[in-house]
């Protein structure tokens, strides 16, 4: 099989997470497959010398980008908390055109995909990033197709992850494609991570943006839906509550949240109930009927469609447990 170079791009300002966690994955497979296979992992950078994380951590990459002049197997770009604004960097976007696309796949780690963006790599593909920036990725890079609920995608040799610990993620499951889901799901237990996260990044995120200004019909609708939860909600009850119509409530509601009064009532349920299943313990019937669901499988249907989890699943995940008590 061979041993693969992977190649994963740094730079100032880098999320030590997305770093880590990908070489710690690699080295965990690398303890536990013969020494002619495996991984050997270098970080590259546009010059030599110290870099400093997001976190104020010191990493070293190996070569620069002068001197990494070869294909490698796997190219992937770390992200970081100011990668999304910052201006294209020539070098970098440079080396990956050259470089990052000659081996057997290339890709990005959270918001390193902005970087992917500025080389022309995401144009006609299908990739992710954290879902805080996938709505700035898409607007930036529009001939691309940017999933915001993603944990990792693959489109063709292009590999994309969702946010910082979804690196792990994206890398136990190339190490399943190099060499099997049994050794990914060993390095995973070492680790102590799940080998396949459940449901999408929506389920970390809130689901509402802010409210607006209570004076204006839209703002109305919104304080009532927030204390009326439980009550029917139809456009036709929110149009009486803005004092419009139903299709010009409906207007109101794309233009001002690009979001449907069906699917606004049905967001602000999903958070009350997400918000439930975090700090109570109570039954699952009594949470849909608070929240204004119908039936605990119109909750859990709602949960299935919008996150790609139970509310069973959420509640294991989630839960906040209770603190003891200092003595």
């Amino acid at each position: 099989m061979g041993r693969k170079n992977v190649a994963l791009i740094v730079h100032d300002g880098v999320q030590a997470l997305d770093v880590a966690g990908p070489l710690d994955v690699f080295a965990e497979a690398n303890a536990r497959i013969p020494a002619v296979d495996g991984y050997d992992c270098y970080l590259i950078a546009a010059e030599a010398g110290p870099l400093r994380a997001s976190n104020g951590m010191m990493m070293m990459a190996h070569v620069t980008f002068a001197q990494a002049c070869r294909p490698f197997h796997t190219v992937l770009v770390a992200g970081g908390p100011a990668l999304p604004n910052a201006p294209e960097d020539e070098a970098m976007s440079s080396w990956l055109r050259q470089w990052g696309v000659r081996g057997t796949r290339y890709g990005s780690i959270c918001t390193g995909a902005f970087a992917l963006g500025h080389a022309g790599l995401l144009d006609g593909r299908i990739a992710t990033t954290h879902w805080q920036n996938a709505g700035q990725l898409a607007a930036m890079f529009p001939a691309s197709h940017i999933e915001l609920d993603r944990i990792y995608i693959r489109d063709g040799a292009l590999v994309t992850s969702a946010g910082v610990t979804a690196g792990i993620d994206l890398a136990l499951a190339l190490v399943s494609e190099d060499f099997g889901a049994e050794l990914a799901l060993a390095c995973a237990k070492r680790l102590v991570v799940v080998a396949q996260r459940q449901g999408g990044q929506s389920q970390f995120s809130p689901l509402l943006q802010p409210r607006t200004d209570p004076e204006t019909p839209i703002g109305r609708v919104q304080a009532y839906v927030l204390e009326h939860l439980a009550e029917p909600l139809s456009v036709e009850r929110l149009a009486e509550i803005a004092g419009t119509s139903p299709r010009s409530i409906a207007r109101i509601f794309i233009r001002e949240l690009s979001i449907t009064p069906h699917d606004y009532v049905e967001s602000v349920r999903l958070d009350q109930a997400r918000n439930l299943l975090e700090g109570t313990d109570r039954a699952m019937k009594a949470v849909a009927f608070d929240c204004g669901f119908t039936t605990p499988e119109q909750m859990r249907a709602a949960f299935q469609r919008r996150l790609g989890i139970t509310p069973v699943r959420y509640r294991e995940s989630f839960q906040k447990k209770p603190q003891p008590s200092a003595r």
